[in-house]
């Protein structure tokens, strides 16, 4: 009898679960193609970071620049195969979140408390940026096109605009249901990026161009060098909705989600590379030490055509604040219903996600410091979560031989990408400090 009571609990748990995960955002639709992979991980891993890594090479030079791009760029597509693989690595069973696979690295607990607040940091970073990114593109293109139209407005109310419009959006249920936003976004990125050092191009190299450091003092060389260490890991994100994209993609033993997923994974990371490095290497050499912290401010005419770059920026962080969003709304969601017993309802639904978009709002509209927070986040929470950390869970899951060269590699990343978590931050809050001085609340 007590079998029988332990098998009916069990099936009746599992019951839950499946309507559970049926109603949650990212495992609600299964059955995304590997294209929808592509322009996903486009859309994750080209937003805001691009406009900051000509003002990260002015930091960094030309010889440290150059290598930490593409060491960058082959770590993360090494770590983002890595999580790929590891999606499906337990037979029968889908990883379908980050924390999910740290839970089976690390254990139910403490694969919860390592991987979520930094997933959830992640998230939301993004997300307040692309709400400081979305604002000032408006009024940067409102600007060029009226320049002449009336008294000032201020930023904070851009930033209002561009958040009513994630209120209205992130009522979609979920992940496929923002497709087409999504492929919309990945389009303007390889649009605005092609522009930025286009544009760049057309303008020359700037007639008092320098390519030594912007800061005079060894303390303000050290401390910018740090933070530009950060613009670059923020650079890569895709790592934080990898899994999650994933679980969108149907799966069967003859034909795992990995083969689909990794399929939109390289071509997504092809058009990463025809996007960061011109613009990271052709800004540079345009303005040298005297780019700005986003090279569309630099970069003052063509008028038309700088207005169209901040428009198309706009469209993208609209489908990239989605992407980043939606993980947000599944963690959120499924710890109302879990832990706090909320029945899932559209009610519920309804109410936690205007409350997330008002977070990211009120955060972005408080302290819109573009730079810094870049390099704050890169080092604190991107640097693990995209750089090392699955290094690590791969080193607990699949037990390469000590010193075989799977060993060596994972070890190598891991080493890397904790220097990036351990100095990048350093810079950034100094920048912020140094920013945050003569600044005016939503100003």
């Amino acid at each position: 009898m007590a079998s029988d009571a332990a098998t009916a609990a069990a099936i009746k748990k599992a019951e839950e679960e499946r309507k559970l995960n049926e109603w949650l955002p990212v495992t609600s639709s299964r059955d995304a193609k590997w294209w929808y992979s592509a322009f996903h991980n486009v859309t994750a891993m080209v937003g805001a970071g691009i406009l900051g890594l000509p003002f990260a090479m002015s930091e960094l030079g030309w010889g440290v620049g150059v290598t930490l791009m593409v060491l960058s760029w082959v770590i993360t597509l090494y770590t983002l195969w890595q999580m790929v693989e590891m999606h499906e690595c337990v037979p029968g069973k889908r990883l379908d979140r980050y924390h999910e696979l740290g839970q089976e690295a690390f254990g139910k607990k403490l694969g919860l408390w390592i991987v979520v607040p930094l997933q959830l940091t992640v998230e939301l970073g993004c997300c307040i940026v692309y709400m400081i990114t979305g604002g000032k593109s408006i009024k940067k293109a409102v600007d060029i096109l009226l320049h002449d139209g009336g008294p000032p407005i201020r930023t904070t109310y851009y930033i209002m605009m561009f958040g009513a419009v994630q209120f209205f959006l992130s009522h979609l249920p979920n992940f496929n249901s923002i497709t087409g936003i999504s492929l919309l976004a990945a389009i303007m990125s390889l649009g605005y990026s092609a522009m930025a050092w286009a544009a760049s191009l057309h303008r020359g190299v700037q007639p008092d161009v320098e390519y030594t450091s912007r800061q005079s003092t060894t303390t303000g060389k050290t401390f910018a060098f740090l933070c530009a260490l950060g613009d670059v890991a923020f650079a890569f994100a895709g790592h934080n909705v990898v899994l999650e994209i994933q679980a969108t993609i149907p799966s069967t033993p003859d034909k795992p989600s990995k083969k689909p997923m990794w399929k939109g994974v390289v071509i997504a990371y092809i058009v990463v590379a025809l996007c960061y490095f011109p613009v990271a290497w052709v800004g540079y050499y345009i303005f040298g030490n005297h780019v700005e912290d986003n090279i569309l401010i630099s970069l003052e005419r063509p008028p038309i055509l700088i207005a169209t770059a901040n428009i198309f920026v706009l469209v993208h962080v609209i489908g990239s604040y989605q992407v980043f969003a939606m993980p947000v709304f599944d963690m959120v969601e499924y710890f109302l219903v879990i832990s706090m017993k909320f029945k899932p309802t559209k009610f519920l639904r309804f109410v936690a996600r205007n409350v997330i978009v008002a977070f990211t709002m009120f955060i972005g509209m408080t302290f819109p410091f573009f730079g810094g927070i870049l390099g704050l986040l890169g080092g604190l929470v991107f640097a693990p979560t995209s750089y090392y950390l699955p290094c690590i869970i791969w080193l607990i899951l699949k037990k390469p031989k000590k010193f075989s060269l799977d060993w060596c590699i994972n070890w190598a990343c891991i080493l890397f990408g904790a220097s990036l978590t351990v100095l990048a931050p350093i810079g950034a809050m100094r920048q912020i400090i140094l920013t945050a001085k003569d600044y005016e609340f939503y100003s």
